[in-house]
């Protein structure tokens, strides 16, 4: 079986890493100078882990080095329960009905960003 890792794409970082590991095999004297030339060419056109770790087969470490892949969307966070969407809403018809039906202040409509305010601050510290 195949790895997979093998068929992710390289950047120039990750050939630039390995052309100073080709390099520091060079000045061991592990290869000579028309091999590193051949190998070095061929690390500047590779597309991926695999066909550059390919060129490091017969060599000895160092080798180069990959990051562990991210992954290209973030794990899906706990979606909100149904009704926590409507808790402002909801204040917000209570307090036309209580202004039209109890009160009569205009000052009870600063409960709708209150509540707002204190809503978003109780969620945050939830999740």
């Amino acid at each position: 079986m195949s790895d997979p890792s093998r068929d992710i794409r390289i950047g120039d970082t990750e050939r630039q890493q390995a052309l100073q590991v080709l390099g520091e095999h060079m000045s061991a004297g592990r290869i000579d100078v028309h091999e590193y030339g051949e190998r070095s060419a061929k690390i500047t056109i590779a597309k991926t882990r695999g066909e550059l770790m390919a060129l490091f087969y017969d060599l000895p470490d160092p080798r180069p080095q990959f990051a562990t892949p991210m992954p290209m969307f973030p794990e899906p966070t706990k979606a909100p329960a149904r009704w926590e969407g409507a808790v402002v809403p909801a204040v917000g018809v209570a307090v036309v009905i209580a202004f039209f039906v109890l009160v009569r202040n205009p000052l009870i409509f600063l409960l709708i960003p209150a509540v707002a305010i204190l809503w978003a601050q109780w969620n945050g510290r939830r999740r």
